[in-house]
């Protein structure tokens, strides 16, 4: 199986619609002004080398890089972008395709020389969308996932279960998708730093700290192993959420109460749009300068947005008075179908 990633896509798109932008450092983030409340959504690569990346407050970002362009996002964009990158991959002989987000997704494919036929379809993504990606080949997904890193920008890389220690066995764990810098932490109080390390591990000896399931989930990443089967069945959201940064922090309860209003109206558009109910909320609040705290509870299943509303304000009713608001999120989560595809979400939205 392949793993195709776009290499710097949102700059990438940037960049096509203005190639005098090539070769220099492009950020983007928020409506491109860094004087705002805004993070970076993706760096070209000349800006990564100054240390940019996703999720750093723009204003950050600019610093860093005096002379970058900055740029606002444009999801139409990208959403277009993606969706010819998808049909091209979908196009290629004998393809299964699993999308993950935006900017990648898994190929399932019977072919003697996965190689060559990586190469073939980096030529026709690049030849349909003028975008280079890197293709990872693996004998898992999480395999191929791994590769693709080894592989940018624009190139092939192959992990099996021959290859995977030799390779991944030195490196930190937060080298593995799906192990972040928290879990991380906790697998290194266990005396666990490195992937080889995770991989030897015990999945009992895991359970104690992350419970029956995740501990051998935990050590099944470090082995590599996992599913291997590419699944086309369209992915379904959980949930649908909005969130709203304010350029001026909310100080009065009117101003709480009108966002959190419109915040829940926007959820509810994209939730009632599916013909799904809803069966759980989440409030998220941020203060000033940077103390985030969330509230959630599941409900009564319903569809009524009058319902849906008296939740959210209960949910609202906690927020502390007197302190600065620099940003408020909704979300509302709904049941699965029977035949959903579950695992790892796309990346076009949500918390």
């Amino acid at each position: 199986m392949l793993h195709v990633d776009l290499d710097q896509f949102i700059a990438a798109v940037e960049v096509l619609r203005r190639p005098e932008l090539a070769g220099k450092p492009v950020i983007v983030g928020g409506r491109g002004d860094p004087t705002e409340r805004a993070v970076v959504s993706t760096a070209s690569y000349e800006a990564r080398a100054f240390g940019v990346g996703s999720g750093m407050p723009l204003r950050i970002a600019a610093r860093k890089v005096p002379d970058a362009v900055i740029l606002p996002v444009d999801r139409e964009a990208y959403l277009e972008a993606s969706d010819t990158v998808m049909a091209t991959l979908r196009a290629q002989p004998g393809a299964t395709v699993q999308v993950l987000g935006w900017d990648e997704a898994f190929m399932g494919v019977v072919t003697g020389n996965p190689e060559a036929y990586a190469r073939e379809v980096q030529a026709a993504v690049l030849q349909r969308t003028r975008l280079h990606c890197s293709v990872g080949i693996g004998d898992t997904l999480l395999r191929a996932k791994v590769a693709t890193g080894f592989g940018k920008p624009a190139g092939v890389f192959r992990l099996t279960v021959d290859n995977w220690l030799e390779v991944m066995g030195s490196l930190p764990t937060t080298d593995l998708w799906g192990v972040g810098a928290k879990v991380s932490a906790r697998l290194a109080t266990l005396g666990i730093t490195t992937v080889a390390e995770l991989a030897a591990s015990d999945p009992q000896y895991l359970v104690p700290e992350f419970g029956p399931k995740m501990g051998p989930w935990y050590a099944q990443l470090g082995r590599g192993d996992g599913a291997s089967v590419v699944d086309a069945t369209p992915w379904i959201a959980r949930g649908h959420s909005r969130e709203t940064t304010f350029q001026r922090d909310l100080t009065n309860p009117a101003q709480v109460d009108a966002a959190v209003r419109e915040l829940t109206a926007a959820v509810l558009d994209d939730v009632l749009a599916e013909g799904r109910p809803v069966i759980g909320l989440t409030l998220k609040v941020r203060y000033a300068p940077f103390d985030t705290t969330t509230r959630a509870h599941k409900i009564p299943q319903t569809s009524d947005p009058n319902e849906v509303l008296a939740r959210v304000l209960d949910l609202a009713a906690d927020i502390e008075a007197n302190r600065p608001i620099r940003l408020l999120g909704v979300r509302a989560e709904m049941p699965m179908p029977d035949d959903a595809r579950t695992g790892h979400t796309p990346t076009r939205g949500g918390w």
